[in-house]
């Protein structure tokens, strides 16, 4: 299907959305949560291809791992599907409402966006999530994935697509680009006419192809070098624990921890029981020349290290020797993501509360909680690390726009 065409019917469709009650909208996720698991041979099938392929081609294994799909990512799909029907429809709520002196009453209520495009890459589980998050607040979503994971996206949005038409709505309320060639990308980052907003979400490059290419006002999704931060009065037990879960439970996601950052005082205590942990998943260290000389078979750490999203089983070690040292280590080197702090110091976790510049801050949890998901959205469109707009986890509100309502009974400016 031409570009072209993908943005008429996107439009069609916009104008049933916009107005869709939220009974039919929570009807059709159910529906589709329903098709997703009915057809799950298909999709495995499907995602068979694409992991086949990816291992041909010597994909890392971070980066296979985002893009399998099994029963029970199926299933956490379909219910992503079910806790968005769930929640609070945020269109047509009144934020607001005053009386002018002059008699008129303005306020500013949510509706949504309008037609949302999607540019990402091999996780296909964006792909329902995507269309979720985007149709409950009513919005077209065209997704744009990358070639990696064609077959599986192929798969999900039939699926969702059959979930429409069971429901009489229209099926173009999402729809796939299928053409995955850089110049179709490119067109379809600036197809002003037919798309209000683009979110990429992916690696740094597509991130910051995305940003300099596109016409179609963007809302930047960020890579992850998150940190977790060690301080002199930590639990050590309870470091090892948060460290281990946040660096290795899931190494290709943005959410992981790539850099620790350690307090001098604790180091010689912290890190051989951190290394001897992080064996049982075979993690490579990289330190400073404190860090290695407090543990061996630490590796030396470059100034690139610092600064880089592993997405695998490598972990820098940055030491610090106090906490204002830490936060300017992190802030100069994060990527505004998730960072964390492990102390039982109350004046130290509220200063790395105020002064730490990301969209998560957490004192003594991991950093893998930063997701739609686990905080209760459903499921997410995506992590923004930009100011404008929205800010961390992008749930139903942040798909919303406001618009402003007048009413009057005859006023005229004089």
């Amino acid at each position: 299907m031409m570009l072209e065409e993908i943005g008429q019917k996107a439009k069609a469709a916009e104008c049933v959305l916009r107005t869709l009650p939220t009974s039919r909208k929570n009807d059709v996720l159910e529906t589709a949560a329903r098709c997703l698991l009915e057809q799950k041979d298909a999709i495995l099938e499907a995602n068979a291809k694409d992991i086949e392929t990816a291992e041909e081609n010597g994909m890392a294994p971070g980066l296979v791992d985002r893009l399998l799909l099994t029963e029970g990512r199926i299933g956490q799909m379909a219910e992503g599907l079910q806790q968005i029907a769930g929640l609070e429809d945020p269109v047509g709520e009144v934020l607001s409402m005053r009386q002018c002196p002059n008699g008129l009453l303005i306020g500013q209520k949510r509706v949504p966006l309008g037609v949302i495009g999607i540019i990402y890459e091999s996780r296909p589980n964006v792909t329902a999530d995507a269309f979720g998050l985007c149709f409950k607040a009513g919005n077209v979503v065209i997704l744009r994935g990358g070639k990696d994971a064609l077959h599986s996206n192929r798969a999900i949005a039939k699926a969702l697509q059959g979930a429409l038409e069971k429901r009489q709505v229209p099926a173009g309320a999402i729809q796939l680009i299928t053409d995955t060639s850089h110049e179709t990308a490119e067109r379809f980052m600036r197809m002003n006419q037919y798309v209000d907003v683009l979110i990429p979400r992916g690696g740094a490059g597509l991130i910051r192809t995305v940003v300099e290419k596109a016409t179609v006002p963007v809302i930047e999704t960020g890579t992850g070098n998150c940190h977790i931060f060690v301080d002199e009065t930590a639990d050590l037990g309870m470091a090892v624990d948060i460290i281990f879960n946040a660096k290795t439970q899931r190494i290709g996601v943005c959410n992981a921890c790539e850099s620790l950052v350690v307090h001098e005082k604790v180091k010689d205590a912290l890190l051989p029981m951190l290394a001897e942990r992080l064996k049982e998943k075979q993690v490579e260290l990289r330190g400073d020349a404190k860090s290695r000389e407090a543990c061996s078979g630490i590796l030396p750490a470059s100034e690139e290290d610092w600064g880089t999203e592993y997405l695998d089983y490598i972990l820098s070690i940055k030491t610090v020797s106090d906490i204002d040292e830490a936060i300017a280590h992190i802030n100069r080197y994060n990527t505004g993501h998730s960072e964390a702090i492990i102390t039982k110091d109350y004046d130290n976790s509220r200063k790395f509360l105020d002064e730490i510049d990301a969209a998560a801050v957490y004192v003594n949890a991991s950093t893998r909680f930063t997701d739609g998901f686990e905080f209760g959205f459903g499921a997410e469109i995506g992590i923004s690390t930009q100011k404008l707009h929205a800010r961390g986890p992008m749930g139903l509100k942040e798909l919303t726009s406001t618009k402003y309502i007048i009413y009057g009974n005859g006023q005229v400016r004089p």
